[in-house]
C-alpha cells in the first residue's frame, strides 16, 4: 500500500513540473500553487478510478519507466522555454499510458492463470468424486439387495433416498457437459450448498452447447454464479430466510438463453445504472474491485450476444442471449 501511495505522489510531483514548465509559455503568469492544485485533482481522480495496482508490473519495469520520466524532467534544465515543453509533456503522458497498459495486461494474465489453476482443481475434484461414486456403486447395490432379502424394506427405501440425494449433486452438474464446464457447475453447486443456498439447474440442453470456448465459459459461469451466491448470502443474513438461485438454459428461435435469478438486497440506483457497463461498480465491501459484472458484459459483447438485467421485489435477474449460429 505504501508503494502505491508513493507512486501516486511521485506522479503528482512530476506532473506538476511538466505542467508548470508548460505554463511558462503562456502570456500570463500562473501561480505554481494553482498548477499543483490542478495536478492533485487530476491525480486523485485517476487514483480513485484505477482498479489495477501498478505494483503488478514489477520493480524493474516501473523503475525503468520512472527513470525515463525523470530524464524528461532533467532535459528542462538544458532547454529554454519553448514549445518543446509540450512534446516533453506528451512523452510523459505516453510513458504513463504504457505503464498502465502493461499493468492491465499483466493483471488480466494473472487473473487468467489463477482462473485456469482454480478450474483445473475443480475439474480434478469433480472427476475424483465421480470415480469414487462409481467405485462405491456396487457396494450400495449389494447393501440395498441385502436389506430387501431380509425384509427390511423401510430401511432399504431410506438408504436409497439418501443415496439418490448424494448422487443428485454430481448428476446435476455433469450430465452432458464438457469436463471443464461440469467442474465449474459442480464447484459452484457445492459452494452454494455450503452457504445453505439451494441451486436449481434448469437446463433444456447442456450448457456446453453454447458456442463459447471453455475458458470463456468458465469466466462467464464463474462470475455469474459467484455474484449470485454472494448476493444471496447477504440477503439470507439480512432477512433470516432461505434464498434460492436458479440458472436456466434453453434454446428458442435461433437464440440460446441463459437466465440467472437470485435474491438480492436493494441495490443503489447509481450502482445499478452502471453495473454491467463500467469497472469498479459493486455493492460489495472489503476491497472488491467490481470486475465481475463488466467481465460478463464484455464476454457477451465479444460473442455478439445481448444482456439485460432486472431488479424487482428483492430478486435480481440476468438474462443473456447468444445467437445459435455465429
Amino acid at each position: 500500500m505504501k508503494s502505491i501511495i508513493l507512486y501516486w505522489l511521485a506522479l503528482a510531483v512530476l506532473g506538476t513540473v511538466h505542467l508548470h514548465r508548460l505554463t511558462l509559455m503562456l502570456p500570463w503568469n500562473i501561480p505554481i500553487y494553482l498548477t499543483c492544485l490542478l495536478v492533485i485533482v487530476i491525480i486523485y481522480y485517476f487514483y480513485k478510478k484505477s482498479i489495477t495496482h501498478i505494483s503488478i508490473s514489477g520493480v524493474k519495469w516501473n523503475s525503468l519507466l520512472f527513470g525515463l520520466q525523470l530524464l524528461l524532467v532533467v532535459i528542462y534544465t538544458a532547454l529554454k522555454p519553448s514549445w518543446v515543453y509540450l512534446a516533453l509533456l506528451i512523452l510523459f503522458i505516453g510513458i504513463e499510458c504504457i505503464r498502465l497498459s502493461v499493468a492491465q495486461k499483466l493483471a488480466a494474465l494473472t487473473r487468467e492463470n489463477h482462473l485456469f489453476k482454480e478450474q483445473t482443481a475443480h475439474f480434478n475434484e469433480t472427476f475424483r468424486i465421480v470415480r469414487s461414486e462409481r467405485h462405491d456403486f456396487l457396494k450400495h447395490v449389494s447393501a440395498i439387495h441385502f436389506m430387501l432379502e431380509t425384509g427390511k424394506h423401510g430401511e432399504a427405501k431410506a438408504y436409497l433416498d439418501e443415496l439418490v440425494e448424494s448422487y443428485e449433486e454430481t448428476n446435476l452438474s455433469i450430465k452432458g457437459e464438457r469436463g471443464i464446464v461440469a467442474g465449474s457447475l459442480h464447484q459452484m453447486y457445492r459452494r452454494a450448498k455450503t452457504a445453505g443456498i439451494p441451486v436449481v439447474y434448469d437446463f433444456d440442453l447442456p450448457l456446453s452447447t453454447l458456442p463459447l470456448p471453455d475458458t470463456v465459459m468458465v469466466k462467464l459461469l464463474g462470475n455469474l454464479l459467484s455474484n449470485s451466491i454472494e448476493a444471496s448470502e447477504d440477503w439470507q443474513k439480512e432477512h433470516k430466510q432461505q434464498a434460492v438461485i436458479t440458472l436456466q438454459f434453453y434454446k428458442r428461435s435461433g437464440l440460446f438463453l441463459l437466465i440467472c435469478k437470485n435474491n438480492s438486497l436493494p441495490i443503489p440506483p447509481p450502482i445499478l445504472d452502471g453495473l454491467f457497463q463500467r469497472y469498479g461498480k459493486t455493492t460489495k465491501a472489503n476491497g472488491h474491485e467490481g470486475l465481475g459484472t463488466k467481465i460478463i458484459k464484455d464476454i457477451v459483447n465479444d460473442h455478439h450476444g445481448f444482456l439485460d438485467f432486472v431488479y424487482k421485489d428483492q430478486e435480481f435477474t440476468v438474462k443473456i442471449k447468444f445467437p445459435a449460429i455465429q
